[in-house]
């Protein structure tokens, strides 16, 4: 079944790239007059770039699932069948094009690459990027270009809080959403903790992921203290040495925002090493690697889905039908990067459709879907995302955190004890940066 699934994405990704290819010369001018009016499509396509990992450590649990929804998203949207209020063909009646691009590789090399696409490639717009680095590498790019560019799945903060941006946006909440909710949790679980400890990979996503838990634990329980602070270098995949280290701390809970192939080398490190005996870990991306690993991570660890994704997310009929197509086709459930793609294509489609229908109904320029964009709301299969911060380029949505148990009877891995947090609980207002919101305590949060 999964051999014969891989089979039938190997033949529509070349049919796809076939068709790519092919638009400039894909009505030949031999071509019979009444040939070209059954065939000519109704209105031009829409071309879009699509990176994530296709290779590498991160493939797998992140880059693949995100590849995945959105060969989903984008058939389904073509033939009208994803349901409401999505069901219109493609963006405004346009069919798309994808054209997938492996983020693999250096920060220099995804800038070449994205040039690649708009310069000799013409996309009229890129979803992409689960790399905080190659975000905050891309975005001065596209804004040179002009190039209208969706980011779907990075969280550094940074990205709208250090310049403002025209043409990039990101539907998905930034890694603040994932930290402030994780402290919350943490909280809910050990009102009384002393100490807590942290592993997080040294680049822009690790780093700011621990500075805001940091900030928000002492915003929320002002008496408990770091204990070791461990900084291991991206994608370092052995970690014997850090987990020395916090086999001698007194932490009971140690927080990591690591991901990637790290996550799962960690996870299968520390337990073998006994760690989780006396530690409660805490995984703000750890639900990418329940399905993989199962019994391997232990009960009791909290997970995060960066978003209330997955088996924590809400039974609505876009999420039931969007589940359902995906496990029908890749025969295991869409973790949080899926959600993140499935979400990211659904926003830009809302931004073009809202564009086009400013136009009468025709197809609208890239400058009147960036006017459109801004400040949208839409529903994403697991929540209803609001482009409220970072001058409406940067979505929020509501958090859930919960525990991890291994379903023994059933063998099947399951998240339990599961909270959700309102989008106004975990994100900062529009009127500050998340650092600033975190050092002045979170004001204006609203949980209940």
């Amino acid at each position: 079944m999964h051999r014969m699934n891989e089979s039938a994405w190997l033949v529509r990704k070349l049919s796809a790239a076939v068709l790519f290819a092919a638009l400039p010369i894909a009505m030949p001018i031999a071509m019979p007059i009444a040939a070209v009016a059954q065939t000519a499509p109704a209105v031009p396509p829409v071309k879009l770039g699509l990176v994530t990992f296709l290779t590498g450590p991160a493939a797998g649990p992140f880059g693949i699932p995100g590849r995945n929804s959105a060969e989903i998203m984008i058939e389904m949207l073509n033939a009208g069948k994803v349901p409401a209020p999505y069901a219109t063909a493609g963006l405004a009646g346009a069919p798309i094009v994808p054209k997938f691009v492996d983020e693999a590789g250096s920060t220099a090399n995804q800038v070449t690459e994205f040039r690649n696409l708009v310069q000799r490639d013409g996309v009229n717009a890129i979803v992409g990027y689960v790399s905080s680095g190659n975000c905050l590498a891309v975005a001065p790019v596209a804004e040179e270009l002009k190039a209208l560019t969706v980011f779907f799945d990075c969280g550094t903060p940074r990205i709208f809080e250090e310049k403002p941006l025209k043409y990039v946006f990101r539907a998905t909440p930034h890694a603040t959403m994932d930290n402030v909710g994780a402290a919350r949790y943490v909280l809910k679980k050990f009102p009384e903790l002393a100490s807590f400890s942290g592993i997080n990979q040294n680049y822009a996503w690790g780093q700011d992921s621990w500075r805001d838990f940091v900030a928000a634990m002492k915003a929320l329980a002002p008496k408990a203290t770091v204990d070791k602070e461990l900084l291991p270098k991206l994608f370092a995949g052995e970690f014997g040495a850090e987990i020395s280290a916090l086999l001698t701390a007194n932490s009971k809970v140690v927080h990591s925002s690591f991901w990637n192939g790290d996550l799962e080398s960690f996870i299968v490190q520390n337990g073998a090493r006994g760690l989780p005996a006396r530690s409660t870990m805490v995984y703000t991306a750890g639900e990418t690697a329940m399905f993989r690993l199962g019994a391997k991570i232990p009960d009791g660890t909290i997970i995060g889905a960066r978003g209330p994704h997955g088996v924590m997310a809400p039974d609505t009929p876009l999420n039931k039908w969007f589940r359902q197509v995906y496990e029908d086709r890749f025969a295991t459930a869409p973790t949080y990067p899926a959600y993140h793609m499935a979400q990211s294509i659904l926003g830009l489609k809302s931004a073009w459709e809202k564009a086009a229908a400013a136009k009468g109904g025709q197809q609208p320029a890239i400058d009147d879907v960036v006017k459109a964009f801004e400040g949208i709301e839409f529903e994403g299969p697991s929540a209803k995302i609001r482009m409220a911060i970072g001058n409406g380029h940067q979505g929020i949505a509501d958090i859930a955190y919960g525990s991890f148990r291994f379903n023994k009877a059933e063998g099947k891995a399951e998240i339990v004890d599961i909270v959700r947090y309102p989008a106004e609980c975990v994100n900062p207002p529009a009127n500050m940066t998340s650092t600033a919101w975190l050092e002045a305590g979170m004001p204006g949060a609203k949980c209940n």
